[in-house]
């Protein structure tokens, strides 16, 4: 009756081998990761791990490639400095060369315009007899009596130059030569009375002319720049002109038929000796 009983406890035996042989092997798997990860740990640390160096090449590129970037980016920021550089040391040579020639054509000018008012101002003493020099007056001392005032000390008055143009002193020069080369009326030694006179010319019509803001008033008319005018002068000549610019004194005019220049001053058109008359653009 108990033989059955032997083939059931060796099935209990038998699986309970199997389970023993099952943990063991998960055991021994366990180890085997374990060692792998170890050995693993030891390669990282010692640097001779596969995956560590694949990882480190592609780092090692990619930094090689960004320094690369870096280094051409410098290089064209340098010659683009460079370039800048160049430019403005050019513009900088350039406006003081500029300058330089400005203010020496300044001087120039300036100096010329000096030369010009002495040179008038010696023709206009020359023409009006002045002296710069004050001669003293000789005169006679009275004893003075008692009930009489204080003599007041005489002041002589300071000589005055006055800066004329160039056509303002030909036009006088014209004056005072037509004056002398008229004819005298003979003086009778029996008549003292009577005075050689110089024929004098009539006084000339004034006329209204000034210059506000570029623009000139002239016998209650307004002219301005690039406008059309007929310019007639004492000797009865007229010409066709356009108004090329307007000063602070004078103004320039262009003549149509050959195109040059004349300046007119505010004080001829004023006396007289040139005027003007609006004409057609045409």
């Amino acid at each position: 009756d108990r033989s059955p009983a032997k083939p059931a406890l060796a099935e209990t035996d038998l699986a309970k081998h199997d389970e023993d042989d099952y943990v063991e092997i998960k055991e021994q798997m366990y180890q085997d990761k374990l060692a792998s990860l170890k050995r693993q740990l030891t390669q990282l640390q010692e640097g001779t791990l596969q995956e560590y160096q694949k990882r480190m090449k592609k780092l090692d590129q990619q930094y090689k490639e960004r320094v690369r970037n870096a280094d051409l980016f410098l290089q064209l920021e340098t010659e683009q400095v460079e370039r800048n550089y160049i430019k403005e040391k050019k513009a900088a040579v350039k406006e003081f060369d500029d300058k330089k020639v400005e203010l020496k054509e300044n001087l120039i000018a300036e100096l010329e315009e000096k030369k010009k008012m002495i040179e008038n101002e010696k023709l206009t003493m020359e023409l009006t007899g002045d002296s710069m020099e004050v001669k003293p007056i000789m005169t006679r001392k009275l004893r003075r009596r008692p009930n009489d005032p204080v003599p007041i000390p005489d002041k002589r008055r300071k000589p005055l130059n006055y800066l004329l143009t160039d056509d303002q002193i030909l036009e006088d020069l014209r004056i005072l030569n037509k004056q002398l080369k008229s004819p005298k009326r003979p003086v009778s030694p029996s008549s003292p009375d009577q005075m050689p006179t110089i024929p004098m010319e009539a006084p000339s019509q004034r006329y209204e002319a000034r210059i506000e803001e570029g623009k000139l008033y002239y016998d209650k008319r307004w002219y301005h720049k690039s406008q059309a005018i007929h310019l007639e002068s004492k000797e009865n000549t007229k010409i066709s002109c356009v108004i090329s610019s307007v000063g602070t004194n004078e103004i320039w005019v262009r003549k149509t038929s050959d195109s040059t220049k004349m300046r007119i001053y505010l004080g001829q058109l004023q006396r007289g000796a040139f005027i003007i008359r609006r004409r057609s653009a045409a």
